[in-house]
């Protein structure tokens, strides 16, 4: 478990709220660009929240300081300091410094509808379920972010008999004792401890709900660069987190059946090296052709803008795949060949 120095600022004109008593958990590290607005979009929910519990996991840049601007200007805004934190602690001790029996959970770079509190507590209001999932949209602000999202987001779908995207911690309401019974979140992970939580969530089998009208929206990464370096640290947390046949062990096989298919070149030549390479080519185009046709009703577009999406989702693919084979290697450099006796276990 990690630890680290912790120190917590809080407006002392907190006041109990008429509705619903709502504690909204967020953690955070180094952002600056978006937490204004994340703050400016929970202050301003049609249900306000009783408090905003905010880990910060020792942010390097102007982050709390514009935290504390909101808390000087008696927003009910609880600002926990700690030197060091992954996403899971960062929620768990903002849980911990909380004060209201429901937590409402999202994340930095999210920006919420101003309904999204009141339709997650609408789900829960007469007291027969334990957790709402609400949704979310990716936003598209770029062509390149909208082909990200054709190429990476899952598209909605029927969940109870309603259309919405799959369960996320960004938008989810739950009483405390699911995460007192849980055990909160796991620590030691960058990545992926929020699919464990949930995952444990079902297990034990808390009555769930959805409200798929209440939505935030989630930023995706801007460009190659970026995209590469996130699926990097999604593969090899997923890898920590025992989930990787969720998603690397398909990615894997095919590229290890295109890397046996090169060794025949040995004896035929390198021109046989076209075949592997042919056939990676047309998985590619046929992944960005289903994945086009999969997404066709959130993002329609005629057969010139499907072209276009067509040429920027092979390289994207491709980078995505690269990420998820770089961050395996890591983890087995980094993780694997340290976890022998009297290998230091390292959370980063």
């Amino acid at each position: 478990m990690c630890t680290g120095k912790q120190t917590v600022l809080h407006n002392k004109k907190l006041t109990p709220q008429k509705e619903m008593q709502i504690s909204v958990i967020v953690p955070v590290r180094n952002e600056e660009a978006s937490i204004g607005a994340l703050l400016e979009c929970l202050l301003n929910q049609t249900l306000p929240p009783a408090e905003i519990a905010i880990t910060d996991g020792g942010s390097t840049d102007a982050t709390t300081a514009i935290i504390q601007k909101y808390i000087d200007r008696g927003a009910p805004v609880r600002l926990i300091r700690t030197t060091r934190a992954l996403p899971g602690r960062g929620r768990n001790l903002a849980v911990s410094h909380s004060s209201s029996d429901w937590l409402a959970f999202t994340d930095a770079g999210i920006e919420p509808q101003p309904d999204w509190l009141a339709l997650l507590a609408e789900q829960a209001r007469d007291g027969s379920v334990d957790v709402v999932y609400g949704s979310y949209e990716p936003r598209t602000n770029t062509f390149f972010k909208e082909c990200a999202a054709i190429a990476y987001i899952s598209p909605p779908a029927e969940i109870e008999g309603v259309s919405m995207r799959p369960r996320s911690i960004a938008s989810a309401l739950m009483r405390r004792r699911v995460w007192e019974t849980v055990g909160g979140f796991p620590e030691h992970l960058r990545s992926a401890e929020d699919l464990l939580f949930m995952n444990q969530v079902e297990e034990k089998k808390f009555r769930i709900a959805y409200a798929p009208r209440a939505l935030v929206g989630w930023d995706l990464q801007p460009n190659f660069r970026r995209t590469f370096k996130r699926f990097a640290v999604y593969a090899r947390n997923n890898i920590r987190a025992g989930l990787w046949k969720d998603w690397q062990a398909a990615v894997l096989s095919r590229y290890l059946m295109l890397v046996l298919l090169t060794l025949p070149a040995v004896a035929l030549g390198w021109r046989w090296l076209f075949v592997p390479l042919g056939l990676w080519l047309l998985m590619v185009i046929a992944r960005a052709t289903v994945s086009i046709r999969r997404n066709r009703h959130c993002y329609p577009g005629g057969p010139l803008r499907n072209f276009f999406r067509l040429l920027l989702l092979l390289p994207l693919i491709a980078v995505i795949d690269l990420g998820a084979i770089a961050g395996s290697i890591q983890w087995f450099f980094t993780d694997k060949l340290r976890s022998g006796p009297g290998a230091v276990k390292v959370n980063s």
